[in-house]
């Protein structure tokens, strides 16, 4: 091993032991305590946009270096309206209900054992993302609320940026007298340091990646520490042959172009053939009029000519810009099986009036997050009245969709009695 690699192995266990340590003080902090904390870092972030906005101009040019692409870009760039957004999610996060503690059940047994199940923090949470720094506050903030210590590892496209919203963090804790080792920073873009990350079963309790389907791929097959799968956002939206014109034309363009860089953002159509000649035809067609490439299939591409021919390569693409993949399917059955073949069972959409195909469409699917009639670009934690996010959950563990505060606990029993023995 170099010396590099002893280096980072040493940094990043010196860091899991002190997150460690933060974390058993964080388990009981109280709620005005935690509450306290997130706005003085809400407050901390207002104060500090002009060097946040500065911090973050480094990292764009660093990105146009690179040659990233107009949408990473979009989700790499901070302005005041980004920053206000991210100090209003902490906000909101502060106002929800603590769920440490919690009771989420309790019963009496006939031995005489009463018996709660409650909510309890799972210790310390490792969070790898790529290049959006607003998961920055997000994670560190949903962190601290559920009374856990964070190890934030930021993508090194977004290091500036992160590195000055950190900061801001730490002044919300240390005003609130918590301990500012409760949100840490990986402070190196080498990549050695989330291998690092990965095998420290002894520091970290969880890791959710945030990120491409190249960086989800690893963490999954190299992490020793359990893992909240978060993979990409290849969203479906199948319009059905009952579905209502007006809503379809306005949701569909919607989940595509809002914004194309989130993984809330529609990469596939899937169009009834029965309106794919009518209405399937206005929508493609409003689509392109939009400015979004339709790689379509040949039922798609012969409702017009300005259709790019799909190759096997367009479906379960995740193309986080104006493409989206299109094919003409035969009913709700064919959408289902298309979807479970291609999907990352994140977030499907059905566009539809009948109220029986919208159940077997939900029934048949089993991604975290099932959507009627509305675009899916509402995948998201604030928009489900979580406050923010860590990320949206894709894989069967507890946490499924949006990982809000309340997802980022376990639980633990607490058993009462007088006296009691086991005859």
């Amino acid at each position: 091993m170099d010396h590099r690699a002893d280096d980072i192995a040493a940094t990043m266990h010196e860091i899991g032991r002190r997150a460690r340590d933060a974390a058993a003080e964080l388990a009981f902090a109280s709620s005005a305590t935690k509450a306290a904390a997130l706005e003085a870092a809400a407050d901390a972030l207002i104060r500090a946009t002009p060097e946040i906005i500065e911090a973050n101009a480094r990292d764009m040019e660093y990105g146009r270096d690179k040659g990233l692409s107009p949408a990473m870009l979009d989700r790499l760039m901070l302005d005041e309206a980004r920053i206000r957004a991210m100090a209003d999610g902490l906000r909101a996060v502060a106002a929800q209900p603590d769920p440490v503690g919690a009771v989420i059940a309790e019963w009496d047994m006939p031995s005489g054992l009463h018996i709660r199940r409650v909510r309890t923090p799972l210790g310390v949470v490792g969070v790898i993302y790529e290049s959006r720094p607003n998961v920055t506050a997000d994670a560190g903030g949903l962190c601290l609320k559920s009374g856990n210590a964070a190890i934030l590892r930021g993508g090194s496209e977004s290091f500036h940026s992160s590195g000055a919203i950190h900061a801001c963090l730490v002044e919300g804790l240390v005003a609130a007298g918590l301990p500012a080792d409760a949100i840490q920073r990986v402070p190196t873009r080498d990549r050695a340091a989330v291998a690092e990350m990965l095998r420290m079963t002894g520091f970290i309790d969880v890791i959710v990646p945030r990120g491409g389907k190249g960086l989800v791929g690893l963490v999954q097959s190299e992490a020793r520490v359990p893992v909240f799968a978060h993979l990409e956002g290849i969203c479906h939206v199948y319009l059905d042959r009952e579905a209502d014109r007006d809503k379809a034309l306005r949701v569909v363009v919607n989940a595509k172009t809002r914004r194309t860089g989130i993984c809330g953002a529609a990469e596939c159509l899937l169009i009834d053939r029965p309106v794919a000649g009518t209405l399937g035809r206005e929508i493609v067609a409003a689509l392109i009029d939009a400015g979004v490439r339709v790689h379509g299939d040949e039922g798609v591409q012969a409702l017009d000519d300005r259709v790019i021919p799909a190759t096997d390569a367009d479906w379960g693409r995740e193309y986080l810009d104006m493409d989206i993949a299109a094919r003409v399917v035969d009913g709700v059955d064919a959408a289902t099986g298309h979807v479970r073949q291609f999907g990352s069972s994140h977030t499907e959409a059905i566009l539809t009036e009948n109220d029986e195909t919208a159940a077997r469409f939900f029934a048949r699917l089993d991604s975290a997050i099932l959507m009627r009639n509305a675009s899916t670009q509402f995948a998201d934690g604030g928009e489900f009245g979580m406050g923010a996010e860590i990320g949206i959950a894709t894989g069967k563990m507890h946490a499924r969709g949006p990982v809000g505060a309340e997802q980022l606990t376990s639980f633990k029993y607490l058993v009462e009695g007088d006296g009691t023995i086991r005859p």
